[in-house]
């Protein structure tokens, strides 16, 4: 079963790939992707990875967790994947 990290603290030119790299020594990765912001484009200082053994995954979590990626410290944890159901929805402009 796969396990998704959050991934903050991210230096603004930390790209996806470079994510990738940063958590590819510690097992398979099934995506990493940083967030951008839809109208620039530009990073919004975060990001997820999912790997595909949890094992592994948590060996990344205690490695990377407070390291230097790209200049930043960065906070890596398992992410929350209620968190974002439990939010109530907010009505879009139009």
């Amino acid at each position: 079963m796969s396990k998704k990290l959050f991934v903050g603290g991210l230096a603004w030119a930390t790209t996806s790939e470079g994510l990738h790299k940063a958590f590819e020594p510690f097992g398979e990765i099934v995506e990493a992707k940083v967030i951008t912001e839809r109208e620039s484009g530009r990073s919004r200082g975060f990001g997820f990875v999912t790997m595909t053994d949890n094992a592994a995954a948590d060996a990344a979590i205690q490695a990377l967790d407070g390291k230097e990626l790209d200049g930043r410290a960065i906070r890596v944890n398992e992410a929350n994947q209620d968190k974002r159901s439990d939010r109530p929805r907010r009505p879009r402009n139009a």
